[in-house]
């Protein structure tokens, strides 16, 4: 007998609800839920193919722990006493920094991956942290950290309302949209036309997207920050600049105006191709939209200028007066955000706190850069142990990260390794134990981080749609018992580690002055949460002491969990409102328009507009069905248009004896690669685009699907070098390589 049940799908940042069928144990389908009150229904198919992701048969469903060098099928105990026996001896004998730690993109997007690295990292005590972060968005953490004080304070374009969107580097008709939080993002940019509005893309490639697009401005790709500050010198120029409400909150305002004085459109021109009068025309229609928003995404991150262009992104919407107002770029505001607190001065924000052991690349946001992983790994140097012991969680470093053959080598070389996957992937088989979570029905959520990048406020929580199956491993329960293991307190309760936590944060919030409970008795307040499970009672926690939140009585009217279940669709929270200043962190309570790091990087952009490459280069792109590698051990997400072909232009093709459909070999700084052409006028002249999360060639894995079309790594192409100096970011984006028909 089929029932149904309700879940937040955790596929991409989209975050839509959706309604199972299930029948028995199993998901049979899966379809919008029309009384979600984000995603009033909408569903792509990623979506709807929740039931194949999550009965995928090459899902791992009890650990591998590695003996006489092949990793066999083991029982809990067996794993996590090998995992205590594995990382002790390494982080005694060489101290926490020779245990690395690596988290990948679908970490953010479970309640586990949200509520226990952070506190595994802290119990661990190391900074050899990793995450896909360096590969993707960090360059928009470290612009928004020096603008507004806070690494996490992130802007979104408030879409339901402007009258102009400028898109940079982004595709949300394929990606649904990213660090920026919108169901039906292709059904509000129609939305956006239909009353009205303009909509300009650039981008080196027509996407699905810029089709759609008023204007489409196929930009040499890694110029980004060239045509933003180009466009920033137009308002100051032809005194387009209007702070509006935002002239009290802002500072620095002259000393922007002057550096970025020389970089006219016409001395852009030529390194972006783009012609002079169409970027003053782009900067007068943005200063005189009635209400406009810029918005960019990982095109502009992965780039040699990726903090320069984030940071761009949000010096135009504060040149504008559309920051923080409706129609343009507004902050977030989660439900389980910590409790506000006073506007004010606050600590800033600090790059290079500490470096990476082998080229000093300096942290950001607590990481280094994913790039350099190999290196702390294999290289030796007089300062410091390398990496001896690794932990992954949810991440496939060997194709995700540049240089894949290197870190497949390093990878091998290590004391021990463990990986928390539910597959046997080309990172996880190098694993001396693997940690396999259940799958995604039999798991609860709740967006943390992407509420906090979400259009419209609201908050959902789904309880798992399925029982844990026998045999099976809570993500939760395995965290919290990995924390134990790595720092000696292996097979104490893993209750343990959440009541901790709670008992640490009631600690400080009952010292804060401008919190809720403040001067209340900690012990009392833990006895009053809800929830069934550690992982509930701290949702419950964070709800309570949110901006939203009862308060613990304080505000009767206000969130808990309780009040949150009974709402199983969710609750709306209100559209996104204006919320300076309280959002800032800065030393100076301000938003600080020109930071010492920003200032001190420019000399290297006003050398880029002299630049002149004449070869190819490179470009990523996705597919709306293909988010990461493991989806294509998915058949519903495989196949059609999702194919791992390298797209040429027609003249690119015809001057280099290319023909579509046949192999041409791909060569760059880090090796080369071999995969099928596609001639066409979808990419600009000069420009080659290769997708990512593909390579599924290599040996000891366990994607049956995946592996019979395997494709190619992109990211062997680089030899990992390049990186943004402020964000460490990957440079993935606009590098050179070669192309050449095989034989």
């Amino acid at each position: 007998m089929s029932r149904t049940a309700l879940r937040i799908c955790p596929l991409c940042e989209a975050t839509c609800g959706l309604t199972l069928t299930i029948e028995g144990t199993r998901v049979t389908s899966a379809r919008g839920d029309r009384d979600d009150v984000f995603s009033n229904g909408f569903i792509c198919p990623k979506g709807a193919s929740f039931g194949a992701v999550d009965g995928d048969p090459d899902r791992l469903r009890t650990p591998l722990v590695r003996r006489d060098g092949e990793l066999r099928e083991a029982t809990w105990t067996e794993a996590f006493d090998a995992v205590a026996a594995g990382l002790r001896p390494v982080v005694e004998r060489h101290g926490p920094h020779a245990v690395g730690m690596v988290l990948g993109n679908p970490n953010v997007h479970t309640m586990a991956g949200a509520l226990y690295p952070t506190v595994l990292l802290a119990a661990l005590g190391t900074r050899s942290l990793f995450t896909a972060s360096t590969v993707d968005q960090m360059p928009k953490h470290v612009s928004s950290g020096l603008l507004f004080g806070d690494a996490n304070a992130i802007p979104v374009p408030d879409l339901d309302h402007t009258d102009h969107l400028l898109l940079i580097g982004a595709n949300p008709l394929e990606s649904n949209g990213s660090l920026c939080t919108a169901p039906d993002f292709p059904g509000k940019l129609k939305a956006l036309k239909a009353r009205g509005g303009t909509l300009t893309v650039i981008d080196p490639r027509r996407t699905r997207t810029a089709k759609l697009a008023d204007r489409h401005l196929a930009i040499r790709p890694g110029t980004d920050a060239l045509l933003l500050a180009a466009m920033a010198q137009v308002l100051f120029e032809e005194g387009l600049v209007d702070l509006g409400g935002l002239s009290p909150q802002v500072q620095g305002i002259d000393e922007l105006r002057d550096a970025v004085g020389d970089f006219t459109p016409e001395s852009v021109e030529a390194a972006c191709d783009v012609d002079a009068a169409l970027v003053r025309t782009l900067a007068r229609e943005l200063a005189a939209a009635p209400t406009a928003a810029v918005y960019a995404r990982i095109g502009s991150c992965t780039v040699p200028h990726g903090t320069l262009a984030s940071w761009l992104v949000d010096v135009l919407n504060i040149l504008t007066g559309n920051l923080d107002r409706p129609g343009g770029a507004l902050f977030p505001q989660a439900a389980t955000d910590r409790t506000p607190r006073p506007a004010g001065p606050g600590r800033g924000f600090a790059l290079g706190r500490w470096h990476s052991r082998v080229s000093r690349h300096p942290e950001a946001k607590g990481e280094l850069p994913l790039s350099a992983l190999a290196e702390e790994i294999d290289t030796a140097t007089d300062e410091g142990t390398p990496v001896r012991a690794l932990i992954t969680v949810a991440a496939n470093p060997v194709l995700s990260a540049p240089d894949g053959d290197r870190l497949d080598k390093a990878l091998d070389s290590l004391d021990f390794m463990v990986s928390v996957d539910p597959y046997l992937n080309e990172t996880s088989r190098n694993a001396d134990v693997v940690l396999p979570p259940p799958p995604p029905s039999q798991s609860p959520h709740h967006d943390f981080a992407f509420n906090t990048l979400a259009v419209r406020n609201q908050v959902r929580y789904s309880r798992p749609a399925v029982p844990l199956e026998p045999g099976r491993m809570a993500e939760t329960e395995i965290l919290a018992r990995l924390t134990l293991a790595v720092t000696g307190m292996h097979g104490a309760d893993p209750s343990a580690v959440d009541d901790l936590v709670i008992g640490q944060t009631l600690g400080k919030a009952v010292q804060e002055p401008h919190s809720p409970v403040h001067g209340r008795d900690p012990e009392e307040l833990a006895a009053q949460l809800a929830g069934e499970s550690g992982p509930e009672r701290r949702l419950d926690l964070m709800l309570r002491l949110g901006p939203y939140g009862d308060g613990f009585g304080a505000h009767p009217e206000g969130l808990g969990l309780e009040r949150l279940l009974a709402h199983p669709h969710g609750i709306d929270l209100g559209p996104l409102r204006p919320r300076l200043p309280q959002p800032l962190k800065t030393r100076s309570g301000k938003i600080e328009l020109l930071p010492q790091p920003i200032a001190d990087d420019l000399p290297r952009l006003r050398r880029a507009a002299a630049e002149r490459p004449t070869g190819l280069v490179l470009v990523g792109r996705r597919h709306l069905r293909s988010n990461n590698s493991w989806m294509h051990n998915i058949p519903a997400l495989t196949g059609g248009t999702n194919r791992c072909t390298v797209q040429v232009h027609p003249e690119d093709a015809e001057r280099l004896g290319l023909r579509d459909g046949e192999p041409v070999r791909v060569k760059g700084a880090g090796g080369e690669v071999t995969a099928p052409a596609e001639v066409t006028d979808g990419v600009r002249r000069g420009v080659v685009s290769i997708p990512h999360g593909w390579g599924h060639d290599r040996p000891g894995t366990r994607l049956s699907h995946a592996s019979t079309d395997p494709g190619v790594n992109v990211n062997q192409l680089l030899d990992g070098s390049l990186l943004d100096p402020l964000s460490g970011n990957a440079v993935l984006n606009g590098v050179p390589v070669e192309l050449s028909p095989l034989g």
